[in-house]
């Protein structure tokens, strides 16, 4: 069931997707589907060009033979389109599982539509539960470590393999369990305050719509202006 609402929420984000665009190619495993999907459609003859946010998506789309693009040839987005660990009510996100948040951010961030891929189980009532991701310079990890533990939450340095994780940007990622996210802008604002702090994977008022994907089709929210 799970692969199913995937791919169902992947596939109805590539019709957004318009003739001449310029689009933001998120991360994870409901977009995957969305960048199979646009695959086809740029071999049927769809015109577009691609900013992958992560080097994973870089190669799935090479693979999949959608043209690239980078944002020194592109100022703003036509849209964007992005997986999320957690959806609250009021579409803020969590996200930063796989690690890329910050390129995720800067594809979402400059975008004049940013929507949000994802199954069922990731809409919540409240953030908090999947563990926030922060990435942090390697240098002065530890000060930065124990800044964020003195917030309120257990903090995890993240590691693969038995080796520290490296962001795409060589950066290391803390892995803040909180529980519960009250006040997700607040939070995020005194995160990024803190001395070694590069970006948090709290997207806050950034998505516009939400893709729901689910056993018999689609669910799509769409944001209160």
């Amino acid at each position: 069931m799970d692969n199913v609402a995937k791919i169902a929420a992947g596939e109805k984000a590539a019709e957004y997707i318009k003739d001449g665009m310029t689009i933001g190619l998120g991360s994870g495993s409901t977009v995957y589907w969305t960048i199979q999907k646009i695959g086809e459609l740029v071999s049927q003859g769809l015109q577009i060009k691609a900013i992958p946010s992560s080097t994973g998506t870089e190669r799935l789309a090479n693979e999949a033979g959608i043209p690239l693009t980078t944002f020194s040839e592109v100022k703003e987005l036509d849209l964007s389109i992005d997986g999320a660990d957690e959806v609250d009510p009021a579409f803020q996100l969590i996200k930063g599982g796989g690690g890329a948040l910050v390129r995720e951010k800067f594809v979402d961030a400059f975008t004049k539509k940013f929507i949000v891929v994802v199954d069922e189980s990731k809409k919540v009532p409240m953030l908090g539960a999947f563990p926030l991701p922060v990435e942090v310079i390697p240098f002065g990890w530890e000060m930065t470590f124990r800044s964020l533990a003195d917030l309120g939450c257990t903090p995890v340095l993240r590691k693969k393999d038995n080796h520290i994780f490296l962001s795409d940007n060589g950066n290391y990622i803390i892995d803040c369990h909180f529980s519960k996210i009250e006040h997700p802008s607040t939070l995020h604002h005194h995160l990024k305050q803190l001395l070694g702090v590069v970006e948090t994977g709290l997207f806050i008022d950034m998505a516009d719509v939400v893709i729901v994907g689910k056993e018999n089709g689609v669910e799509i929210l769409e944001a209160r202006e």
